[in-house]
Order: structure tokens, then sequence, then C-alpha cells
């Protein structure tokens, strides 16, 4: 008898067990937050149940806690889709696989290879970074790499032999994953590229479903006419074009942005699709080389080296130089360049071209600069923060419907260098500073400009919502402190506000602490699909 009862209790304790584990039917329950998500709908109180990686269960009902394995209270918290970044400079990636500068952002993927630069061929790299990233990770074909790769520096049309191996490498990144071409226009070799050559290789990247996004040939003096040439190429080729990180550099075209947004509202009704990314700060960042006119760098280093050194052509270096310290990336003051990056002299970084000329003894003059600028590039290179964009501008295009939140921060580590406090802050600082302080956009609006936009951009189609079926890339804030700690003076600061971060249903961030969880993967267009961009994106 008692061996009978004991077998039933046995049966009894393991069919107990079995009904408690089929009530664990989710990873992770996220209860009592509000959600925002990502379309610009507006936000509501819901829970959100994740389960293999993907959102399970979204209702406006509570969820029992005992169906989770684990619950996260968001009470007083906003629950969004992760942030997409469409311009990423993720040059050290293969050194910093826990993205750790962008993932504290709240961004889950990050787009890379931007303003016709990255790697080339992309496979190898590819593979190298395809697990244990702490956020995911897309690429575009770099322009600049490819056209270096064929014709060096050289300031000429290509033949019809370099034309067709620069086509067949666009191709081939395309073929590898890539989601479109980028092109840097403002720097070299992209400088020397005329509008024939860049419509045929973003044709390629067309015929393949891919988009076409360009830093635009100038974005100071010339500012219209390099939109009116993006405008074009997106109409040429018939691509689908974003003019990345947007902006209105220098005082004389200050308020410009009233007609640049006009020419993409017009472009857009008549038929090209267009639109914009911008980073929400007054300063730029980028070498201090593309103060030296770009004659002088043709042919590479040391075909500049000579001309520097020839005395019939040093008039004319320095007067081209001192030109685009007044009316380009200069903003007509020393003191409104930066040094950022100086691996030959350290002590540099953080002070601005001003301090450098008084270190030295000289007169802080235009000229002086210019000598600075140039001796500079003679030595191997500077990375600088130009203070040269006005606060109404950089307001004026955030507003703008066709405009995405992005970052064009490179991956950062405390310690290292002096970055621009993008790398670090972008994504908190709309939410902190231009959705709670200043009201400029409602957080529903910030909010799709970060996810369901970039995301319907690029064609992925599982990303940038809070929707049944969805990848669970999420980040989860306190709209009421979320802020970025980053400056101009002090880069190296995390952002606050921001407890959890999840990519693909994993916490990377987890109560405000950065785990050892590396669930990223590097995402691919899949060969021969369309892009999934037809129409407007939600919102709109």
């Amino acid at each position: 008898m008692k061996r009978r009862d004991a077998l039933v209790m046995a049966v009894l304790l393991a069919a107990g067990v079995r009904a408690g584990a089929a009530q664990a039917r989710y990873d992770i329950l996220i209860t009592g937050g509000t959600v925002v998500d990502g379309t610009g709908s507006p936000r509501s109180r819901a829970d959100v149940a994740l389960r293999d990686g993907k959102i399970a269960l979204v209702t406006g009902q509570t969820v029992d806690r005992s169906t989770a394995n684990r619950v996260i209270d968001a009470r007083g918290l906003v629950v969004a889709p992760g942030f997409i970044d469409l311009h990423t400079h993720l040059d050290p990636l293969l050194r910093m696989l826990d993205m750790e500068s962008h993932v504290r952002q709240g961004v889950t993927t990050a787009m890379g290879n931007p303003d016709g630069g990255g790697f080339y061929p992309m496979a190898p790299s590819l593979a190298r970074a395809d697990s244990a990233l702490g956020a995911n990770v897309g690429f575009f074909v770099g322009h600049n790499t490819i056209r270096r790769q064929v014709m060096g520096l050289a300031d000429r049309a290509p033949t019809e032999a370099e034309l067709g191996r620069m086509r067949g490498m666009v191709a081939r990144g395309m073929g590898e994953g890539a989601f479109g071409l980028s092109t840097g226009l403002f720097y070299l070799p992209g400088t020397f590229a005329g509008l024939d050559e860049i419509v045929a290789l973003a044709r390629v990247a067309a015929d393949s479903g891919g988009i076409y996004t360009s830093h635009l040939r100038k974005e100071a003096l010339g500012l219209l006419e390099g939109v009116s040439e993006a405008l074009e190429i997106g109409r040429l080729a018939r691509v689908p074009v974003v003019l990345t990180h947007h902006k209105v550099v220098g005082k004389p075209m200050y308020g410009s942005s009233s007609k640049t947004l006009a020419m993409i509202d017009s472009a857009r009704a008549a038929g090209t699709d267009v639109m914009a990314d911008q980073y929400p700060y007054t300063a730029t960042y980028t070498s201090l080389d593309v103060l030296v006119p770009t004659w002088a760098r043709e042919g590479g280093d040391s075909a500049y080296a000579r001309r520097a050194a020839d005395p019939a052509l040093h008039d004319s270096l320095v007067a081209g130089t001192v030109f685009n310290l007044l009316n380009d990336r200069g903003g007509g003051d020393l003191r409104r360049v930066q040094l950022s990056l100086v691996p030959w002299q350290r002590d540099l970084e953080g002070k601005r071209l001003y301090d450098w000329a008084v270190d030295r003894g000289l007169e802080p003059t235009m000229e002086n600069g210019a000598a600075l600028a140039i001796e500079a590039t003679l030595r191997g290179g500077v990375s600088a923060i130009y203070h040269v964009l006005d606060e109404e501008d950089v307001t004026r295009i955030m507003r703008h419907p066709m405009v995405a939140h992005a970052s064009d921060g490179r991956l950062s580590s405390p310690g290292e260098g002096h970055p621009h406090p993008r790398a670090y802050g972008t994504f908190p600082r709309v939410l902190g500073h231009y959705v709670r302080e200043l009201q400029v956009l409602s957080l529903e609006s910030a909010i799709r400009k970060m996810t369901s936009l970039p995301a319907w951009r690029v064609g992925l189609t599982d990303r940038g919502r809070i929707a049944e079926g969805m990848v669970a890339d999420l980040v989860i804030f306190d709209p009421a402190t979320v802020a970025d700690r980053a400056t101009f003076e002090d880069p190296h600061q995390y952002p606050i506000g921001i407890p959890f971060v999840l990519v693909r249903g994993i916490p990377v961030v987890d109560q405000g602490t950065f785990t050892a969880h590396r669930p990223g993967v590097v995402l691919r267009r899949s060969p021969g699909r369309r892009m999934a961009s037809d129409g407007d994106p939600p919102g709109v």
C-alpha cells in the first residue's frame, strides 16, 4: 500500500513539474511599461513577452508573471524598439566587439562603411565579425574604398575598364550582403568622381535592391548644389537616397536648411525616394586635412609633400587653406577647430587650433592656423571637431518627418583620443535634450526616427517596431532622466537613464550594468531581394 502511494505521489509530483514548466511560456516578460512602438502611434501601457529572441506577445492586459522565466518591471519606464543607427563608423569593430559605446545609448543595430569608406572585400571581414557582437551590424559598399583600390588618388574620370571593375566590385559587395552604396564626395578620392561615375555605380546597388547614402560633395558654400547632385543621382539611377548627416556648415550658409528641406520635399513629390539622417549637435568631426585644398593632395602623401615644399605653390596652398578656415569647416575662428586625435602629440587632444598657435608662440591668425593645418597633414594627419553649425538649422532639420537620427559616431573606448561626444550620447541626447527639455519633438516622433524609419530605409522588415513576431531588439529607458553626459570637453562618458538594452531578447545592458552577453549578428541583405521600402514609411 505504501509503495503504491509513493508511486502515485511521484507521478503527481512529476506532473506538477511538467505543468510548471509548461506555464513558463516566455523567456522574459516586460510588464507595466509604457510602450512606444516605433511607428509614431501614441504611447500605451502594455506588457511585452519575449520568446526565442522574438516578441511573442504585446497586450494591454496584465500578463501573469508566472508565465515567464524572468520578469522586468518597467513601471515608470518607456519600452521602445532598439535604436537603428544608419551611420556608424565601425572601423574598430574587430577590437571592440562589445560595441559598448553604442549599446549603452540603446543602439541594437548599427550600419557601417558610411561616407564612401570602410573595408573591402566584405566577406572576410564579415565572417570575422559574425559572432560575439554587442549589437547587430550591417554594411554598405564604400565608393572611396573601391575607387582608391582601382585608381588610387587620380583626379580624372575612370576608363571604361576601370569603371567596369568598380561596377563589379559593387556587385560583389551587394552579393555578399551589403545594403547599398555609400559615397563621400567631400573626401579623397570621391571628390574626383563625376556624376556619370556615381550614377553607374549606384545603378548596380539599385539593381540588387540597395540604397544610395552620401556625404554630399559640399555642405558649406555649394551646399545647394551638393543636395541637387544627390537628388539627380537618385533620379537617374532610380535608387533610394539618404543625405547622410545632413547639415549646414559655416556662417555664410546658416538658414539654408529651409531650402534643402524644400528640395527634399520637391524631389519626393516628383518621384525620387529621398530622406536624410542627422546627429543632434552643432559641431562636426572629420580629419584636419579637409581644410587643405584637394588639388594639393591628388596623388597621395608623397605628391602632397612635394607640393607643400614647392615655393611656387606655397602661397596657393596657404590661401586655399585660409579660404576653408573662413568659409567651410574653420568657421572663421581658430577657436572653432578642436583637435581630437593627434597620434604624434597627445597633449594637443582636446585643445583648439587657436591654443596650438599660442603654444607655438604664433599670433592666432588665419594664415598661421593654415600653416599648422598643413603641418598636421604632413605629419600623418589629425582628427578634429569643428564647431560650425547653427542650432536653428539643427532643430529645423530634426523636425522634418523624413529625417532619421543617426550618430556618425565611431566606436569608442574610454581613454582613446578625444572623440566627438556623439560617439557616446547621440540617441539619449535626442530623448533628453530635444524631447524632454526643448520639446522640439514628441517622444513618439523621436523614437520613430530612431527605429521604424531607418529600418524601413534599409529594408529591415523584422526590426524597428514593437509588434508580435518582430525580433526582440528593445531598449527600456526612463523618460524623466535619460540624458547624454558626454561633452566636448569630457567626451568619454556613458549616458544615464537607460537601464535595459536587449538584443535578440538577451539583455546586453541589464539594470544599468553592461553584461558579458554578445548576441549581435551581422545582418545581410538577401541577394536578389528588392527593397521592402515601397511607399511611405510608418508614420507618414
